[in-house]
């Protein structure tokens, strides 16, 4: 029990951290699109003001968050030494956390992004979860 909870615990930790350092990554790279991007959003949210969001942007976050759910599932896995229980409590803790954050930026951006990102969290990670298994 203690290696699953050392497995969730790892698996948000790196999740966060990977998510986070790929978002500044981002927009050092590209200061101009991303980054600007990210810049009005948290100008809107902070003014409470309209937000016209760009659809790639928001496509390459599902992508993003995709990826990073499969190497923390896979991750709390590992560290769990099991591929099942540890990945579908981390997808679990994701999509509580990921509910929190979508619901204080839900008037900001489109609805079938909120849905998206939400409904792909717990099977990404269940699916790095069954990674492990394959190793």
């Amino acid at each position: 029990m203690v290696r699953i909870i050392l497995g969730v615990v790892a698996g948000f930790i790196v999740w966060s951290v990977i998510w986070v350092g790929s978002d500044q990554v981002l927009m050092n790279a590209s200061p101009d699109w991303y980054g600007s991007h990210q810049d009005r959003l948290q100008t809107a949210i902070f003014n409470e003001k309209p937000f016209p969001a760009d659809s790639t942007i928001l496509a390459m976050h599902l992508v993003r968050s995709v990826i990073i759910s499969l190497m923390a599932g896979f991750l709390a896995a590992f560290v769990a030494n099991e591929n099942r229980k540890a990945p579908l409590a981390l997808g679990i803790v994701l999509l509580l956390f990921g509910l929190m954050v979508q619901v204080m930026v839900w008037n900001y951006l489109p609805v079938w992004y909120h849905i998206a990102f939400l409904a792909l969290l717990v099977p990404a990670t269940l699916a790095g979860g069954r990674l492990r298994s394959r190793t």
